[in-house]
């Protein structure tokens, strides 16, 4: 008897410093080519805050420290018969950086800081949710520093 197809667990690192973003660019698929935020499958055992973590270490360098999660983003495949290609739940987890400069490893083509604007505006190919997600890191971000939280 064969397991029953089932989402796969995925976290996003969203890391905010001084008016830039951290991006990379995917290698592999889903979304090969696009920008967005570094991230992962979540291992057995490991929280998504702490996958969020690893992952954004493995893929650019950069050190940062999850603070909590911003949101849950499906992403859903379909081929044309309707039939499911690929399901990732992807919890977002809002990071503060730590240290460290980004350079591209583990399966990013590429990783750089990007400046907010550019990255809300879509300068480049961009999997879809970065504006989204980017906006609620954002307005937190905000929030805590005008001391409402």
């Amino acid at each position: 008897m064969t397991e029953p197809r089932r989402p796969k667990l995925g976290a996003i690192a969203v890391v905010v410093h001084e008016g830039q973003t951290l991006l990379v660019q995917r290698r592999n698929a889903p979304n090969a080519g696009l920008w967005g935020f570094p991230g992962g499958h979540v291992e057995l055992g490991e929280t998504a805050l702490d996958a969020a973590s690893r992952e954004l270490l493995e893929e650019t360098g950069v050190i940062a420290t999850p603070t909590g999660y911003l949101t849950n983003i499906d992403v859903i495949a379909q081929a044309d018969d309707g039939s499911v290609l690929h399901h990732y739940l992807l919890a977002a987890v809002l990071c503060t950086y730590v240290s460290g400069a980004p350079v591209a490893g583990d399966d990013a083509m590429d990783a750089e800081w990007v400046p907010v604007e550019a990255a809300l505006s879509g300068d480049r190919p961009m999997s879809e949710n970065v504006d989204k997600v980017l906006r609620l890191a954002l307005d937190l971000n905000r929030t805590v520093a005008s001391g409402e939280i």
